[in-house]
C-alpha cells in the first residue's frame, strides 16, 4: 500500500492525506508554531523532504517573527507620543508669561514706587481729540490761539474762558489738518475760567469726563496737548501736589501753550483742565466741568456773546430831518433917498439862519450899483425867518425899480 503526503501544510487547519490505496489512512498530528498550522510528515519520505522542508519553514518563521517585531516596537513608539502629556515633554512657562491676565508692557512696580503711564497709549487714544482753537474779533483778526478738547462726539468741547474773551468767531485746527468752524458759546464762566463751545461737526473723536472728586495726591497723571504744538503738545507726565474743591496745584513748570489743554488719567479720562502756565501752574477739577456742563440746557442754542450784544442794543436809526422853509419874507422898500424916475437896480444877497430860524449873517453877494438899495436890502433881509433846522444858508435876489 503505497501513501503520498500533502507536500505543504495550510494555515487554519490540518490537509488530509490523499488516499493511493483502497482504505489505508496514515495517522497525522497537527503542530502549532507562530500561529502557523502544519501536519507532520509522513515516515516514508521523510528522510528526502525534511531538510527542504524545515529550510522553508525556517525562513517563514524568521520572515513572520520580523514583521510581529517591527509592528509591536511601532505601537509602543506611537502609545509613547500620543499617550504623552505636553506639559511632561517640555513646559513652556512663557505662555503663561504673556497671558491677558498678566501683561508683559512693563514690570510691576516695586514697594513705594509709582507706576508709569503708557505715554504711547494716550498719545494714540486722547490727543485725537485734543486740537487748536483760534479766536477772530469782528474784524477778522486772530486774538489768540489756545488748546481745547472735545468732550462729546457731536462736537462740544471745552477751553478757557480768557481764550474767547472778545472773540466772535473760532475754528477748530485739528492734528490731522481738519478745520472745524466754532458756532459758538454754550456756557462760560469767568470765575472757573472755563466756557463750553460748540463745533459745527457730524462726528469727532471725544474724551470722557471723570465723576470721581477725588484725586489721588501725587499720583501720575498725563498732559496731553495738541499734536500741532509740537513738543509742547507731547504727552508727559504729571502729578497733582494739592487738590481744592474748585482748583489743582500741578507740580512742575507748564508751558503757556499747554493751557486749555485736559489733564487724563491712565484709562484717558479727563480729571482736570489746566488754566495757568508757569512754575506754578493751575487747573481746574473735572467736576468744575461737570458743573459748568449742567448749566447747558437741552435747547441751548450756541452764540457769540459779542454778537449777542450788538442784537440786543442795536444802533438807533437816525430821524430824516425835515427840509427848512422860509416863513418871513417882507420885501426891501424903496430907498427915500433916491427920487429921481427910473432909478432901478438889481443885486443878490446871502442869508445865513440858526438852529431858530433866524438870520444871522447877511452878505453882499452881487451889489446893485447903488448904495442906497444895498442898505435897504440888508436892513430888510435880516428881519427874514426860517423854520427851526440844524443850520443853513439861501442866496436872495433883490431887484429894485422906480416908478
Amino acid at each position: 500500500m503505497d501513501l503520498e503526503c500533502d507536500p505543504l501544510p495550510c494555515e487554519g487547519g490540518p490537509r488530509r492525506l490523499r488516499k493511493l490505496g483502497n482504505d489505508t489512512r496514515l495517522r497525522w498530528k497537527t503542530h502549532r508554531f507562530c500561529r502557523l498550522d502544519w501536519t507532520a510528515l509522513c515516515v516514508s519520505h521523510y528522510p528526502s523532504v525534511a531538510p527542504m522542508r524545515l529550510f522553508r519553514l525556517s525562513l517563514r518563521c524568521a520572515f513572520y517573527l520580523t514583521i510581529f517585531a517591527m509592528v509591536g516596537c511601532g505601537r509602543k513608539s506611537t502609545s509613547q507620543l500620543v499617550g504623552e502629556s505636553p506639559a511632561s515633554r517640555s513646559p513652556s512657562p512663557t505662555i503663561v508669561a504673556n497671558s491677558p491676565q498678566a501683561p508683559t508692557l512693563s514690570p510691576s512696580p516695586k514697594a513705594g514706587q509709582r507706576p508709569t503711564l503708557d505715554l504711547s497709549r494716550l498719545e494714540n487714544t486722547v490727543q485725537p481729540a485734543v486740537f487748536l482753537l483760534t479766536v477772530f474779533d469782528s474784524s477778522g483778526k486772530v486774538l489768540r490761539t489756545e488748546t481745547a478738547f472735545f468732550i462729546s462726539g457731536d462736537g462740544r468741547l471745552i477751553t478757557t474762558a480768557r481764550a474767547i474773551e472778545g472773540g466772535i468767531n473760532a475754528v477748530a485746527k485739528m492734528t490731522d489738518g481738519r478745520i472745524y468752524n466754532v458756532s459758538g458759546v454754550l456756557s462760560v464762566s469767568t470765575t472757573l475760567d472755563l466756557a463750553v463751545l460748540q463745533a459745527d461737526v457730524k462726528y469727532v473723536p471725544f474724551l470722557p469726563v471723570n465723576r470721581n472728586p477725588n484725586l489721588e495726591i501725587d499720583k501720575r497723571l498725563g498732559l496731553v496737548g495738541s499734536g500741532l504744538a509740537g513738543n509742547d503738545g507731547a504727552p508727559r507726565d504729571v502729578t497733582i501736589s494739592s487738590q481744592q474743591s474748585d482748583r489743582l496745584e500741578i507740580a512742575g513748570p507748564i508751558s503757556s501753550s499747554s493751557v486749555g489743554a485736559p489733564i487724563v488719567s491712565e484709562n484717558g479720562e479727563v480729571v482736570g483742565v489746566v488754566t495757568s502756565a508757569g512754575e506754578k501752574a493751575w487747573g481746574r477739577p473735572s467736576t468744575a466741568v461737570e458743573s459748568l456742563l449742567d448749566r447747558v440746557s437741552s435747547d441751548a442754542k450756541p452764540q457769540w456773546p459779542e454778537s449777542v450784544q450788538a442784537t440786543v442794543t442795536p444802533t438807533p436809526t437816525p430821524r430824516p430831518t425835515p427840509k427848512p422853509r422860509i416863513i418871513y419874507a417882507p420885501a426891501p422898500p424903496f430907498p427915500t433917498g433916491v427920487s429921481r424916475p427910473g432909478t432901478s437896480g438889481s443885486g443878490r444877497f446871502r442869508l445865513t439862519f440858526d438852529a431858530k430860524g433866524n438870520a444871522t449873517n447877511v452878505r453882499v453877494v452881487q451889489s446893485t450899483g447903488n448904495p442906497y438899495f444895498d442898505s435897504s436890502a440888508i436892513q430888510t433881509l435880516r428881519q427874514w425867518k426860517s423854520s427851526p433846522s440844524e443850520g443853513w444858508g439861501i442866496t436872495v435876489p433883490v431887484t429894485f425899480q422906480s416908478r
